[in-house]
């Protein structure tokens, strides 16, 4: 998209390009690129059921030209106020699929020659919006499989994570964080990053073959039962076993060997240093930690701070030397998270007067424009 407004600016030599999108859900259309003066990290929503040029070209499909915008009634100011520019002629078409149906509008303004747009304008700029409109269809469809395959694994990990955690949507939260970033931090690529972030909630998958007389013991474990419970890593490994998605094939490194430990003394298989898989090495310290920082049938939570030292102190033993070093780099957010966390759970406390919540400052700057009435003199 931001590569078609690039060349929808550079052909049509325009000051501003915006290309809106539907929102189903909140009924709106919203700007997914806004290229010119002022545009920049500015987000603009309309109302479908608006007045505004964009709302009428999404709802009735018909290219709208205007040669004088601060003379026509359907014109709005708002943004303009908002940016500090002045627009003078637009041209906005609808965005349209193969079946005819409008995904968005591409809204272009203010030609550098200050000539009003013409027809060969706006046939190029609907030439455009057809090659646009199939890509967004595919992308919209990779999307919603993208989303159903992630939504299934989450649910997937509360079954086995609910059976011994009070709050298993927190846990599956911060492991995520925490592996993400310290992918990151050791040099990983974003979308290797967001592999082991979206994978990281099975590591545990295999716990769901494991007897509650086990698993919510509250006291410590004989040897027997020990055994037991190191057989999840086992069970986690069959279950995921040769899958065909990249983002299980990197779940069911972890969920087999997340308790191998750097020297050699983990378990199943007892690998050392470098034969455990990176991403098992990244999602261990993830998971000691927030296990350390939260309260179970068989121990108090630990603070933060505590749990911290002994990721420290455990470099080179449990935990690869070079993540616990990425984990230090991580902490101040990690720490920061983990806050956060806390002040939440403290506001859902039942309190006699509800305190008053100041929502905290936005770096995205939204533009939201209320329907306008018919216009009347």
């Amino acid at each position: 998209m931001d590569i078609i407004a690039q060349q929808i600016t550079r052909i049509l030599n325009v000051g501003r390009c915006t290309i809106f999108l539907k929102d189903g859900q909140r009924k709106e259309l919203w700007s997914k690129i806004a290229q010119g003066k002022g545009l920049e990290h500015t987000e603009i929503r309309l109302p479908l059921n608006g007045h505004s040029i964009v709302s009428l070209v999404a709802r009735t499909g018909q290219s709208i030209n205007i040669t004088n915008a601060y003379e026509d009634e359907r014109f709005s100011m708002a943004v303009d106020m908002v940016t500090d520019f002045h627009t003078k002629t637009l041209l906005a078409v609808p965005l349209k699929n193969n079946s005819g149906k409008v995904l968005g509008v591409f809204l272009v303004a203010n030609r550098s020659d200050e000539k009003p747009f013409d027809k060969k304008d706006e046939g190029i700029l609907l030439l455009l919006a057809t090659l646009a409109a199939s890509s967004i269809e595919v992308a919209k469809l990779y999307q919603d499989v993208h989303v159903a395959q992630l939504e299934t694994i989450y649910r997937l990990a509360v079954t086995a994570e609910y059976r011994d955690q009070q709050d298993t949507r927190a846990h599956l939260k911060n492991i995520s964080i925490i592996s993400y970033l310290l992918a990151l931090s050791l040099g990983l690529t974003k979308k290797q990053a967001e592999l082991i972030k979206n994978a990281s909630p099975l590591h545990d998958i295999g716990k769901v073959a494991l007897a509650d007389t086990i698993l919510l013991k509250p006291g410590k474990l004989t040897p027997e039962e020990f055994e037991i419970m190191k057989s999840h890593t086992v069970y986690g490994g069959k279950i995921l076993e040769g899958a065909h998605s990249k983002v299980l094939q990197v779940a069911h490194k972890m969920s087999l060997y997340h308790h191998e430990k750097w020297n050699g003394n983990g378990y199943p298989y007892g690998l050392k240093g470098e034969m455990i898989p990176l991403e098992a090495r990244i999602i261990a310290v993830a998971d000691v930690f927030d296990a350390l920082c939260v309260s179970r049938v068989y121990k108090r939570a630990w603070k933060t701070d505590e749990a911290y030292n002994y990721i420290l102190t455990e470099k080179g033993e449990s935990f690869d030397p070079s993540v616990v070093v990425a984990f230090k780099r991580i902490y101040p957010s990690i720490r920061k998270l983990y806050a956060q966390t806390a002040a939440d759970a403290e506001l859902m406390q039942p309190v006699e007067e509800t305190p008053e919540i100041v929502e905290p400052i936005k770096t995205v700057r939204k533009i939201r424009t209320a329907p306008k009435p018919p216009f009347s003199n």
